[in-house]
């Protein structure tokens, strides 16, 4: 007998190499109907996996993150099942679950097209359909290779080739196609259900070595349920017509120029009008708490990268070059090493600590081009950085009043809905074990202490430090990784950093990496998208359009637009000679706030007709109360605190 303790605390005492399935049978036939894998002692298997001994117990189904996880990576082997029935020339190379979906790359001279997609899905939901067993083999390393070669799969023997002699190799096979996996994976292909779909097919390197062949990747989207996938379908249709990019050109703000520089903008009057705004909030936030903000060169010598780790960690994305004295040199890829070099300036007290030192400063780094989008993703960019250098003391405060300058700053941008993520020590890192466990507890007190939720993301802090990331989640639900805070106690050793103690003595101050929007580009792509192009009146580029319905008002409109341009706003007028209504669509169109409209009657009362973007409701108002209501309405969210 082994005894099964369940999540609720209960234990059930049952025979000795039990299923997942018999357990969860045992608790509901519901569950065991509902199940999709096991997890046992903190170990995520298959099923049908027997259970030998003691072990507390978790039963996985749809509705659990891992649950999901494991449905979307079994119905990627359902898509590569059914591309090889359709066309049994193409070879299957790797195909990994996804946020939200899954893709399968495919190596297959004919491109595939979404007109191929109709046949794909049919064939999927026939397998579906089938109830095909999945079923674990294992095989030794050598016999898996010669079994993939038998089969003319050669990237799948490749991959085998790469792992250590002695390894053993786990396979799934559904019907006539097997897989090599770790799994796990559901019992049953018929446990997939329905509420899948194909999204697009792309290009991507094999391994993703650009030197290697190019493949045919389908990406896909996979749920519980169909409820669930037409709301995330729903979701889809609503961010292409949000679609920043898009937005971008019917509001005149940026372009691209993918020939002449890919991967930077072209920021246009209105685009750089929001641009500076955002530097401008921020500005005005960091002087209201405590910061300096420093400048620093943008091309500097490589060794400091090499001095901080970036450059072993991250060399293969820096733009360098070597000059005629054979220094070679680096486009700043971050602002670290700059802001390191403006603290050493002169003796630190720690009376002078902390020290916050922002810096607006413009990276870049060599993004692979099939990764660019838009303003979200690009190779040249501006952080909205800080140092800030403390005792280990004040380490656990700073954080905790950077954190509440991050809440407090998205609120103003109209997020309310903030997770956060403590990212632990990666595999490959810097520092001692020490030292990560003192910056780890530091982080986790600071979020504990003050009753922030957090989620654990193992493995994911940088190498230098563990960090702290906020996921801001737009108005259609999409979740944005922005704010982060790092704590590093690594960089100020390797750079020779220091202050003076009460005692007299040197000692290493903390450094802390702080980035609140994350780089004014993608937030700015994230702010486009949230409000639909519809910008806060005081962010918006163009605020007010007054348009006199006929040319005999023109006098009158100018007068308007020119009282708004002297309390501040930014205010034009349309003094063509089209219809009213057509004006009115064409600013709506571009995304201007507020539509002043003037005719003979406004004109002799002294009062404009107000339209709101997004609205058919109009107002009538005295021009004096217009302009006060505007300008109030204009103003900062920084500006008074």
């Amino acid at each position: 007998m082994v005894a099964i303790k369940l999540p609720d605390g209960s234990v059930m005492n049952m025979e000795g190499g039990v299923s997942g399935f018999d357990i969860a049978e045992k608790i509901s036939p519901n569950l065991a109907k509902a199940a999709l894998a096991i997890t046992v002692n903190g170990t995520t298997q298959d099923l049908s996996t027997p259970v030998t001994t003691d072990a507390t117990v978790t039963i996985i189904t749809g509705k659990d993150a891992e649950g999901l996880k494991i449905l979307r990576h079994s119905c990627s082997h359902v898509m590569a099942q059914a591309v090889k029935e359709l066309w049994p020339d193409v070879q299957v190379t790797i195909g990994p679950a996804i946020e939200n979906g899954f893709y399968y790359d495919f190596a297959r001279k004919e491109p595939f097209t979404t007109e191929d997609f109709a046949k794909i899905e049919a064939k999927m939901h026939e397998i579906v359909k089938r109830d095909e067993k999945l079923e674990r083999i294992i095989m030794p390393r050598n016999e898996a290779i010669k079994f993939f070669k038998d089969l003319g799969e050669h990237y799948k023997a490749e991959i085998i080739e790469d792992l250590p002699e002695g390894e053993t190799i786990s396979l799934y096979r559904q019907g006539s196609f097997t897989d090599l996996c770790r799994g796990p994976h559901v019992p049953s292909t018929g446990k997939i259900g329905d509420a899948f779909k194909l999204m697009k097919v792309a290009g991507a390197y094999w391994r993703g070595d650009s030197t290697k062949e190019m493949l045919q990747r389908i990406y896909a989207t996979a749920w519980a349920n169909k409820k669930d996938l037409d709301d995330y379908l729903k979701m889809m249709e609503e961010a292409a017509k949000r679609d920043h990019r898009k937005l971008g050109r019917e509001m005149d703000l940026f372009h691209f120029e993918p020939d002449y520089a890919p991967g930077a903008v072209f920021w246009h009057d209105k685009g750089y009008k929001v641009y500076r705004k955002l530097i401008e909030y921020m500005r005005k936030r960091q002087e209201n708490n405590g910061y300096i903000e420093i400048s620093t060169p943008r091309v500097m010598d490589r060794c400091l990268w090499e001095t901080s780790g970036h450059w072993e960690k991250y060399g293969a994305h820096n733009y360098s070059g070597q000059t005629e004295d054979k220094k070679w040199f680096c486009i700043k890829p971050m602002n670290c090493p700059g802001g390191l070099l403006v603290y050493k300036q002169g003796i630190k007290s720690y009376r002078d600590l902390p020290l916050r030192m922002a810096e607006f400063g413009k990276v870049n780094r060599y993004e692979a081009s099939g990764s660019l989008m838009g303003l979200m993703r690009v190779r040249e960019f501006t952080q909205d950085d800080a140092h800030i250098f403390c005792t280990p003391e004040q380490m656990e405060e700073e954080c905790i009043s950077t954190m509440k300058l991050i809440f407090d700053i998205y609120k103003d941008f109209g997020f309310k809905d903030v997770k956060i993520y403590l990212s632990t020590r990666p595999e490959k890192r810097i520092g001692s074990d020490e030292i990560w466990d003192i910056s780890e507890k530091s982080l986790a007190n600071a979020l504990e202490k003050h009753g922030y939720a957090y989620e654990i993301n193992e493995g994911e802090g940088a190498f230098y430090g563990p960090k702290l990331e906020f996921i801001l989640r737009d108005a259609i639900g999409r979740e944005w990784q922005c704010g982060t805070i790092q704590v590093d106690m690594n960089l100020p050793q390797r750079f020779d950093i220091s202050y003076i103690g009460e005692d007299g003595e040197k000692h290493q101050p903390v450094m802390l990496h702080r980035a609140l929007f994350g780089s004014i580009e993608r937030f700015l792509g994230i702010l486009i998208e949230h409000h639909a192009g519809k910008l806060p009146l005081w962010l918006s580029p163009e605020q007010v359009v007054v348009c006199p319905i006929v040319s005999d008002i023109n006098d009158y409109a100018e007068d308007v637009a020119a009282k708004l341009r002297a309390a501040g706003l930014y205010a034009k007028t349309d003094l063509r000679n089209e219809k009213i209504t057509y004006k009115i669509r064409e600013h709506s169109v571009s995304k201007i706030p507020v539509i002043a409209v003037v005719g003979a009657k406004e004109k002799e009362n002294g009062t404009v007709t107000v339209r709101r973007i997004g609205s058919d409701k109009q107002e009538t108002m005295a021009l004096e109360a217009f302009v006060a209501a505007l300008t109030e309405e204009a103003k900062m969210p920084s500006q008074n605190r």
